[in-house]
């Protein structure tokens, strides 16, 4: 008998829509024609059948709602089938049709199942009736079916939800104590849920968040008032054997209060407290990037330091505090002195590191309440809050400048730093605090022009010389943009023959108000600005046109030197600009000499070498000026291509007569002949100093000696006389002297 009962259920709308089918089991024709016409209707599909073996196969096949089943068949007892249905709990509905005056029959088929029991024919008038009544039962079980499958695959999913759930979810009753957690509470803080069960609220939540905890987790409303997005710390169950480490996460946390209704007398409606439910989502993570992002936003990256933002805003803080309570507040605007060298010398990794320990020490130095940052570069600022006078100031930078007496270390070296500091004070040095950051910055940079390695207080006269430094910077870059400068010439004298073998050319402002100014007035700062590189193209440019205008009126073995900042050697194309002025004049690059200070060789870095490595192999000569007055090594002269050194005019200074010569001079010449190099003195002011330098060795000298720079004109002038030579040049040497 296996296969009854097949329902094939669909939970849906149109499976509850579907015909409902009327099986007529009856060994009688005529009694199943006139039973199929009484019964047919909208929504009725009707089948029928003569014999209980049929009746069988039909319920295999199909889904029947009602049989109207005869006792009397010829194969089998309708009340056999009866029992075969219910035996199989077929679901379907059984009218009983039958013309057995017996009372036995009925009660058989009642207690077999049989929803109505109809004696044939006296009361089948009544048929109708029952059919009707059998089929309302059969489509509500079909609703009630339906609805169970809906109920049921709806729980399973909110269960699948809430135990799948990335969330804590959470029940608690009247009194706070957990009813339901799911399972993501294992995960996100270690515990079971056994054991939260019955446990108050409080015993995850962390002490300092009590308070905000008792409103969120007790929360009544459930209304759009209801606790959302409240932030709580939850505590981990804690498995270490370490009592101090209590591991926690950050939840945002939504509640809402359940009632439960109850109706009373006259429609009235009660509703009673029984808990609370609540969402709490894991935000840590979230929170972490958060608090990351905001301390990058305030923060240096490098030094971890407060930055300029962060320390502006304290320092409005506590400029508005000093104006309550009648303090001082200071500013400090503190550059690292020679931190260019660090980073040209042992690359910007090393100088990175310094800049790191520098800013720990300046920690050491100040008080809990002041405020360390960094501006950028080398640049650091100090904030120092609450003080009593101005001059209190003083023993925090009096501090530093200690700290800093002791050597850091640099790629494995001693390096032995300082630092410029300038002061302002509020509410003296300025109202606002871009106002004293600038002001503290002016002192500092007086620091630096006065030696560096100190500190000093911002006073107004600073201000007038810092207006004065903003105008001349923007004078000079109107000077670059307009070709301002000329050029100076100096002549090189080689005293053995008696005649010009090159000249120094030199660069002049011709201020439009200030007048002419040598290069100490402007230099320094066009290095500064980054005015430099421009300054000596134009430099470069007008030497070379000039030599090339020499050269075409037969002065073939003249040769030219420029002055080259260290700076333009920072620069990647100095090898192609220098050269590209030699073949724009079409000259011979051995006619062009670069002279450089001996600072640019002291950060012997791979970059410069290389530089100076294609010039020479350009043709171009290199010259050292001023050497012997800074960190003269013979290291330099052996691995750097070198062609010529020139001795400083301080030391050809202290020639006078009556006085030994300087072993320094002695020692000079000897270092050229051994090393092969040409030789040139400059500052050869008298006689004598000529003439005890060509007994020495030195065949090539300049100075007011023989001319001052002079412009072009006067230059050309000097070239094209052919009756010049020393002792004419002495004898008229007043005359030079006092030329433009």
């Amino acid at each position: 008998m296996n296969g009854f009962g097949r329902t094939h259920v669909n939970p849906s709308q149109e499976w509850l829509d579907e015909p409902q089918r009327i099986l007529i089991v009856d060994d009688e024709p005529r009694m199943r024609t006139s039973l199929r016409l009484l019964l047919a209707g909208n929504g009725r599909e009707i089948l029928d059948c003569g014999t209980g073996g049929d009746a069988i196969a039909t319920l295999r096949a199909q889904k029947i709602d009602l049989v109207l089943l005869d006792i009397n068949l010829p194969d089998i007892s309708g009340l056999e089938v009866l029992e075969l249905i219910t035996s199989h709990k077929v679901p379907t509905s059984v009218i009983v049709i039958s013309a057995a005056d017996s009372i036995d029959c009925a009660i058989r088929a009642l207690r077999n199942g049989a929803a109505e029991f109809v004696r044939k024919p006296n009361e089948l008038d009544d048929i109708q009736h029952k059919v009707e009544n059998a089929l309302h039962r059969r489509r509500l079980e079909r609703s009630h079916a339906l609805m169970t499958v809906r109920l049921e695959q709806s729980e399973r999913l909110h269960r699948f939800l809430v135990e799948n759930s990335p969330d804590l979810i959470y029940t608690l009753d009247h009194e706070g104590c957990f009813i339901f957690i799911n399972g993501r509470v294992e995960s996100l803080l270690g515990y079971s849920r056994d054991e939260l069960i019955g446990c108050q609220y409080s015993s995850i939540v962390h002490n300092e968040d009590l308070v905000q905890a008792h409103h969120a987790f007790n929360e009544r409303r459930s209304t759009d008032r209801a606790t959302s997005n409240a932030e709580i710390r939850l505590i981990c169950k804690n498995d270490s054997h370490d009592l101090f480490e209590q591991r926690h996460i950050v939840a945002m946390l939504s509640a809402m209060g359940i009632y439960e209704e109850r109706h009373e007398g006259e429609g009235s409606q009660v509703r009673r407290f029984v808990g609370t439910y609540g969402v709490a989502r894991d935000i840590t993570e979230r929170k972490a990037a958060e608090e990351t992002i905001s301390f990058q936003a305030l923060h240096d990256q490098l030094t971890d330091l407060p930055n300029r933002r962060l320390f502006k805003d304290r320092l409005e803080i506590a400029m508005k505090q000093s104006k309550r309570h009648g303090c001082v507040v200071g500013v400090m605007f503190i550059d690292l002195d020679r931190f260019k060298l660090v980073n040209d010398t042992h690359g910007h990794a090393e100088g990175d590191e310094l800049l790191k320990n520098m800013a720990q020490r300046l920690r050491h130095c100040v008080r809990a309440c002041d405020t360390v940052a960094r501006q950028g570069g080398d640049e650091f600022t100090v904030l120092l809050p609450n003080l009593v006078h101005a001059e209190d100031a003083t023993i925090i930078a009096t501090k530093i400048l200690d700290e800093l007496k002791m050597p850091f270390q640099v790629a494995g070296q001693l390096f032995r730093a300082t630092a410029s500091i300038g002061i302002a004070v509020f509410p003296n040095d300025g109202d606002s605090a871009d106002m004293l950051m600038k002001n503290a910055d002016i002192a500092m940079y007086k620091v630096k022009d006065s030696g560096k390695n100190g500190f000093r207080f911002f006073t107004t006269e600073m201000n007038a010389c810092y207006h004065e430094r903003i105008t001349r910077e923007n004078d000079l870059r109107q000077a670059v943009q307009n070709s301002e400068f000329e050029l100076y010439f100096q002549p090189k004298f080689s005293v053995s023959a008696n005649r010009m073998v090159g000249m120094e050319a030199l660069i002049r402002w011709r201020h439009p108000v200030h007048g002419l100014l040598n290069p100490g007035g402007f230099i320094d700062m066009a290095e500064e600005t980054g005015l430099i590189g421009a300054i000596t193209d134009w430099v470069l440019a007008e030497a070379c046109s000039q030599l090339a205008r020499w050269r075409s009126m037969g002065l073939e073995d003249l040769n030219i030197s420029v002055n080259v900042s260290p700076q333009d050697f920072d620069s990647k194309d100095l090898v192609e600009r220098i050269a590209s002025h030699v073949d724009k004049y079409n000259l011979s690059a051995d006619s062009l000499e670069i002279e450089i200070t001996e600072n640019l060789l002291l950060p012997d870095v791979s970059g410069i070498t290389e530089k100076m490595r294609l010039l020479r192999e350009c043709g171009v000569r290199i010259s050292i000026d001023d050497f012997g007055t800074r960190y003269s090594s013979l290291n330099y002269l052996r691995r750097f291509p070198i062609n010529v050194i020139k001795i400083d005019q301080s030391f050809v200074r202290d020639l006078v007569e009556e006085q030994p010569v300087s072993p320094i001079i002695h020692a000079i010449i000897g270092i050229a002949r051994g090393f092969g190099l040409h030789l040139v003195a400059e500052g050869v002011e008298t006689n004598y100093q000529m003439e005890t330098l060509r007994d020495l060795g030195c065949d090539v000298m300049q100075g007011y000696l023989f001319s001052r720079p002079v412009p072009a004109a006067e230059a050309e002038r000097l070239l094209c006389d052919s009756r010049f030579n020393i002792p004419d040049r002495l004898t008229c040497q007043n005359n030079i002297i006092t030329a433009p």
